[in-house]
């Protein structure tokens, strides 16, 4: 349990909250590259509440600005994208993807206003098809994070976005709770894969957590037998990375980061990924069609409703949302052999149990349990990180060192007095190139 007040320093995002400038002092990945053409179409963007406009100039540089011209605030959405920079349809008023002013054809020549007007704007990175952005001090910028999912060769990487109707917080905790899957994702009957999964013969494991500089990994242990334990350690990495371990049929690894664009919204880029060979075409195909109508991880190709390209990510809007009750159908989850929840499909039966009851919970009202254990170290990962910046410290998590986020999320079998640290270690560190290690 959360008090309100702790609540709500983690969950607001703001310029100027204390969550918000924590999170600033890290890369931001927003878009994928493919959505910004040279010369193409401005794309309306919100990100930790500030309503931003990314375009890809003719010459290639990628500008992420204020979404309104500092003139009079005519929307940059309608602006014209004009080889070198973004030209406001009102007055003219051209900008670089720098924020540097570079005409104002309705004032004299050689007005001094042209030095001296400058817009918002935040750097951009691109790397492997994914936009990034860094919304902090200038003089704080570290390198981009080496997370493996964004380094592997493209055929090996499945990745999607969506938005999700709720805070960060509440997204990124529903996927370090190891506890749930096997039955929020369960079947009434005992057919089907995810029954089939290891951690649904033990629906009641027991936690351990490791603390380390990046985040926290999150270690869910059950009885394999006499002898043995299942382990599958879950990672947070800070400010809003998850890491999920592989299961047997067809092995990836996968995660999320949970980019707040606002208090109450949360954009959820989803990654799957093989680290040494192409993704199998199997699921490829499940994560963009779906399967027998329901949704995989990833949502599919046509679970996206049509939004003014004034909105933020309006491409990126799920039809299932909390308005029409994320599909929920109490028949499908009433009859023998259907599923627990009701709900078609995995995204949609997480974001429908973090989203379904407020944009923002009041966490104080919470009764926390043992399998809670992770959430719990994560908060607190959290609050420390914020204490110390409020008494002028820098926390152990900043500034971000690349190499700390080549992490994988593991999933092994372990002789039962064995640490599950020691028997994780060869696993948990990423290596480019290189298989799991061990069989999922």
């Amino acid at each position: 349990m959360l008090t309100r007040e702790d609540n709500e320093r983690l969950v607001r995002v703001g310029p100027g909250t204390p969550m918000g400038e924590f999170m600033r002092r890290h890369w931001i990945p927003f878009l994928p590259g493919r959505d910004l053409a040279p010369d193409g179409p401005p794309y309306r963007v919100r990100l930790l509440g500030e309503d931003l406009v990314a375009f890809r100039t003719g010459q290639g540089s990628i500008g992420l600005v204020d979404h309104a011209c500092p003139h009079r605030g005519a929307p940059l959405m309608f602006g014209r994208n004009e080889d070198d920079g973004l030209r406001c349809v009102y007055h003219g008023w051209k900008f670089h993807a720098d924020g540097s002013c570079l005409d104002m054809p309705a004032e004299p020549a050689g007005t001094p206003m042209l030095r001296h007007v400058r817009i918002k704007a935040y750097p951009v990175r691109e790397r492997n098809g994914v936009l990034w952005t860094y919304m902090g001090p200038a003089a704080d910028m570290p390198e981009l994070p080496e997370l493996e999912w964004n380094l592997v060769p493209q055929p090996q990487l499945a990745l999607s976005l969506r938005v999700q109707e709720c805070n960060w917080l509440q997204a990124l905790e529903g996927e370090i709770d190891s506890a749930h899957a096997a039955i929020l994702h369960g079947r009434t009957d005992s057919s089907g894969t995810i029954n089939q999964w290891r951690q649904a013969a033990d629906l009641a494991p027991r936690f351990e957590c490791h603390v380390h500089d990046a985040g926290v990994s999150i270690a869910a242990l059950r009885r394999a037998d006499d002898a043995n334990d299942y382990v599958r350690v879950n990672q947070f990495l800070a400010p809003f990375w998850t890491l999920v371990p592989p299961q047997s049929q067809y092995p990836e690894l996968s995660g999320h980061a949970w980019v707040p664009i606002d208090d109450e919204n949360t954009l959820c880029l989803m990654f799957s990924y093989h680290p040494s060979q192409p993704m199998y075409d199997k699921s490829l195909q499940v994560f963009r069609q779906g399967h027998a109508g329901r949704q995989s991880g990833h949502p599919s190709d046509d679970s996206f409703e049509a939004r003014a390209v004034c909105e933020p990510f309006h491409n990126y809007w799920s039809r299932f949302q909390r308005a029409n009750a994320y599909g929920f159908d109490y028949a499908a989850q009433s009859r023998s052999g259907r599923y627990n929840s009701g709900l078609p499909g995995l995204w949609i039966q997480d974001a429908a149990a973090q989203s379904g009851v407020a944009p923002i919970y009041d966490r104080s009202r919470e009764h926390l349990g043992t399998s809670d254990t992770g959430i719990a170290h994560t908060r607190r990962f959290l609050l420390q990180a914020l204490n110390a910046m409020a008494r002028g410290q820098t926390p152990p998590s900043l500034p971000p060192q690349p190499a700390n986020y080549m992490l994988r999320a593991v999933s092994i079998t372990k002789p039962s007095a064995e640490p599950w640290r020691s028997a994780a270690e060869p696993f948990v560190r990423a290596r480019l190139g290189e298989g799991f290690g061990y069989t999922p």
